[in-house]
């Protein structure tokens, strides 16, 4: 803002410069799915830190639990198998594979061993992987290479000899199935014989000695049946008997257990650490994800826009406090680029009045921080031009009265950068505070009254609180301008605060959006041009401060312009 004397007016001629904004992509959001990805992307660079934070959390975790744990060493051994007859090729392999994955075959390889580890454990300390139809091989892992090829050995042996039991028992049952045929068959001739003996040891007939015969034929069937019987079971017998010979003696280690050259450790540092950082990124992302889906915090222009129902002007990026330097020391944040463009916002909305000072009001929905060096950087600008300035804070903790050095409350003047000003604090049990605009409030502030009779600017500092209201606000100021900190705050907070603005009388000229993100590509824009907000200056195509100067100064001179 600059001042130049005004023609033909002891006013002088206020220069509103605008602000340095970037102009914003006004073509359509038609596509959802872009806005999607959009909001996607724009939730995880908001959170990219915590991002960062969890994928080194992730590496030190999978580095640490590689170090801390003993590395393992393996051994393998190779069996070859014999099999005998299959129902389906590939069967019988697969069969051994499950025996030699056994609690029966762990449990006697244990007790080879003289071990006592858990079977569970053991089970989970080897695999079996068959190679052919032929072929296993058993993989051990262990705290060191002679215990890998010790037990890699038990197992095979274990296995074996498990198997060899098995391939017995099923050779016993096989042969105590047949013997119980012949068996069978000789019961059916010695109860035949019975039945001869009784019928001839009866009178002679002639139907006796026809079913004497019968019984004679069929016990000759029956002893010609049982020779064939015994014939072949003794063959079967032979024949299982020389299959399970050769299965057992024919299987047998094809390998003998050797050490596995163990991987490179900075390998499987490496690949421990990679799996980490994956793990937290991916958590990470989770988290943020679900967090910006649920969250109702706003952070895009047209959100806010909506919440407040007047257009988001201006939006710049973070501003980075002196948190640390309180007082004073903390005006330094006022160059930065973001606050002097904040500064320069507000000075384009302060209402001038033909009876007074101008005024403007400004409320932090979130953090008044910013808000008051912003209101703090446009009154020092103005009272180094030579304005008469007042500054108002009715913050709780009195942000810009305490950058100004007036802390106690009460009527102050103040000198900072060269430039005076003098600063008003309400009384701290004040809560509402009612401003100079109201008559009976001026009278009742002697002090606020004569400042203000000679004052060219008030500038006031209000948050508002929901259960106290904000009807005050408008005996400070009659327009307002809302800060908003992008994802401090929710719908039904902005929303809140820019209804109490309108209960209490003023006007809500617009909103300022802090710590916008670079990828919103929103206008911040609720209200068409000629309805609702701006119709007054679709009338004769003059904001109000240009039109109340050129009504006051004839219509030529006192009209502020931009200064680019």
């Amino acid at each position: 803002m600059t001042v130049s004397p005004n023609k033909g007016s002891n006013r002088p001629e206020w220069l509103w410069a605008p602000e340095d904004a970037d102009v914003e992509d006004q073509s359509p959001d038609f596509n959802a799915g872009l806005a999607s990805l959009g909001f996607i992307r724009a939730a995880i660079r908001r959170s990219r830190r915590f991002c960062l934070a969890m994928a080194t959390a992730g590496l030190l975790i999978g580095s640490g639990l590689y170090l801390s744990s003993p590395p393992l060493y393996q051994a393998s051994t190779t069996l070859l198998l014999a099999n005998g007859p299959e129902a389906a090729p590939g069967s019988a392999i697969a069969d051994d594979q499950v025996i030699a994955q056994s609690r029966a075959v762990a449990g006697l390889a244990l007790r080879k061993l003289g071990l006592q580890e858990s079977v569970d454990s053991f089970l989970g300390s080897y695999t079996v992987t068959p190679l052919t139809d032929r072929v296993l091989v058993i993989t051990v892992s262990a705290a060191s290479g002679d215990a890998a090829v010790s037990q890699a050995n038990a197992l095979a042996t274990a296995f074996l000899q498990y198997r060899a039991n098995q391939l017995k028992t099923q050779e016993q049952l096989l042969s105590s199935s047949l013997d119980q045929q012949a068996i069978q068959a000789r019961q059916q001739i010695t109860s035949l014989n019975q039945q001869i003996r009784q019928l001839s040891a009866h009178p002679p007939s002639p139907a006796g000695r026809a079913k004497l015969d019968g019984l004679r034929t069929q016990r000759g069937q029956a002893i010609a049946a049982l020779t064939v019987l015994v014939q072949q079971n003794n063959s079967e017998k032979a024949s299982n008997q020389e299959v399970t010979a050769s299965q057992i003696k024919q299987s047998q280690v094809l390998d003998a257990a050797a050490p596995i050259p163990p991987h490179s450790r900075l390998k499987h540092l490496i690949l421990y650490a990679a799996i980490g950082l994956i793990g937290g990124l991916v958590l990470a992302l989770g988290i943020v994800l679900i967090r910006a889906f649920t969250s109702e915090r706003l952070y895009r222009r047209d959100d806010v826009a909506r919440a407040l129902g007047a257009p988001v002007k201006l939006s710049v990026g973070p501003v980075r406090l002196s948190r640390w330097l309180p007082g004073r020391h903390g005006l330094a944040a006022a160059e930065s680029t973001e606050v002097q463009r904040i500064a320069k916002h507000l000075g384009r909305a302060v209402v001038p009045s033909s009876r007074g000072a101008a005024t403007l009001a400004v409320v932090p929905v979130d953090d008044p921080q910013v808000a008051a060096l912003s209101l703090v950087s446009l009154a020092l600008s103005c009272a180094q031009e030579g304005l008469r300035v007042i500054v108002a804070d009715l913050c709780r903790g009195n942000p810009a009265a305490h950058l100004l050095g007036a802390n106690e409350p009460g009527t102050h003047v103040v000198s900072v950068h060269d430039a005076h000003m003098i600063v008003t604090v309400p009384d701290r049990d004040d809560v509402a505070p009612v401003g100079p605009l109201d008559r009976v409030s001026l009278e009742a502030q002697p002090e606020l009254a004569d400042a203000l009779s000679s004052a060219d600017l008030l500038l006031t500092l209000a948050t508002l609180d929901p259960s106290v209201g904000g009807e005050h606000l408008a005996t400070w100021a009659p327009a307002a301008v809302a800060i908003v900190t992008a994802g401090q705050s929710s719908w039904t907070r902005i929303r809140a605060a820019s209804e109490m603005i309108r209960l209490s009388g003023a006007r809500l000229d617009s909103g300022v959006l802090v710590g916008a993100d670079k990828t919103d590509e929103s206008l911040g824009v609720t209200h068409p041009r000629g309805s609702g907000y701006g119709a007054g200056e679709a009338e004769t195509g003059l904001p109000d401060a240009e039109r109340f100067f050129a009504t006051l100064d004839g219509g030529s001179s006192g009209v502020p312009s931009d200064d680019r």
